[in-house]
């Protein structure tokens, strides 16, 4: 098997929580197969666009992911042009993504940028 040409990390909070792991750990063994699966593709092929991956703004993409029935997203940006870092996830109930949604993702990845990521 090909090498992945990014690593896969999570954001930790400062209290050490994983929201994205925790977001995952919710959702049925089917549905965390399939974004894995996703994710794995965007580790082994980046970079990628539509329809998988689409760039949001600058460094912040969003994986799509289609589960049975409902839409999900994971919120990512990629540090030191080789790890990808998910931020936040979500299931989509509408045809834009919320800004509450944005703005969790955004806060996230500044922290990241101001070297507080554990």
């Amino acid at each position: 098997m090909n090498e992945p040409i990014l690593a896969v990390n999570f954001f930790r909070t400062d209290t050490g929580n994983e929201p994205v792991r925790g977001f995952l750990r919710e959702l049925s063994s089917d549905d965390r197969k399939i974004i894995g699966t996703d994710i794995k593709e965007v580790q082994f092929g980046w970079p990628l666009g539509m329809p998988l991956v689409r760039k949001i703004e600058k460094d912040l993409w969003e994986v799509r992911s289609h589960l049975q029935g409902r839409i999900a997203r994971v919120l990512f940006t990629v540090t030191d042009g080789q790890i990808m870092v998910l931020l936040h996830a979500f299931i989509k109930k509408a045809q834009k993504t919320p800004k509450m949604e944005l703005d969790t993702a955004r806060a996230r990845k500044a922290k990241l940028k101001e070297g507080l990521y554990g």
